[in-house]
């Protein structure tokens, strides 16, 4: 699902799941070794589907991000949870982020309702994958550094019409996104749509990103420590 179609202006806040042995784990820095099930006031446990009802009492998301980070380094593959999560996030269309490599694990991904793949810069051996119709591209960095082929990162001619910028060390940070990063991206995307990932702490940080003309924010922390309420969400989710 492309974020043109679904209207919204300026900024369309997505919902960030991560899960890790099959539990939804509050990220930090990138720093997934030490990730551990998420206490939040959303949600009595760290299972999927209770903070997805959790995140729905906030606002009836009609996208949410999932990173399946045991699939991302390789424990599992890319669609072992996507029943689960469909039951869990239904009806909300869901950009999976899933280690996804290969042409055919695309393919399928791309067949099932709801489902769309997020094709993450650090999973790739070369530029394959940017040439299937209907994924989303994310640009992983740590730090200054950019994880995955370079080609990726240099050749923006093939990049697809929705881009996330992942900042890795800015998750869970309360330092704020990397906006020169995103500027940057921005600038070279032309008219694709670019979506930032990590550091989002609150409606200022999200007028900024508008303002630099970013059509979307991954957002996690913010939602869950009361930062973004109900009505902040809101105000942003019904502007068009």
């Amino acid at each position: 699902m492309a974020l043109s179609s679904l209207g919204f202006d300026p900024v369309h806040i997505i919902p960030v799941i991560d899960i890790k042995d099959g539990r939804v784990v509050r990220a930090h820095l990138g720093d997934r070794a030490n990730y551990r099930p998420i206490e939040t006031p959303l949600s009595p446990t760290a299972e999927i589907g209770d903070v997805a009802r959790g995140l729905n009492s906030l606002y009836p998301f009609p996208l949410v991000y999932v990173a399946d980070l045991d699939a991302i380094e390789g424990r599992h593959p890319p669609l072992h949870l996507v029943s689960q999560l469909q039951d869990a996030l239904a009806p909300s269309a869901i950009w999976l982020d899933a280690g996804f490599s290969a042409q055919e694990e695309v393919e399928q991904a791309l067949s099932l309702k709801g489902i769309v793949p997020v094709i993450g810069s650090e999973s790739q051996r070369d530029l394959a994958l940017l040439k299937m119709p209907g994924i989303i591209l994310s640009l992983d960095f740590r730090g200054n550094a950019f994880l995955g082929p370079e080609g990726i990162l240099a050749d923006a001619q093939t990049w697809p019409s929705n881009i996330i910028v992942m900042t890795l060390g800015s998750i869970g940070a309360n330092a704020g996104p990397n906006f020169s990063w995103l500027a940057d991206i921005k600038r070279r995307a032309g008219n694709r749509s670019v979506i930032a990932a990590g550091g989002i702490r609150d409606a200022n940080d999200l007028h900024q990103l508008a303002a630099m003309g970013i059509e979307g924010a991954l957002v996690a922390t913010s939602l869950h420590n009361g930062a973004l309420a109900s009505e902040a969400i809101a105000s942003f989710m019904h502007k068009v």
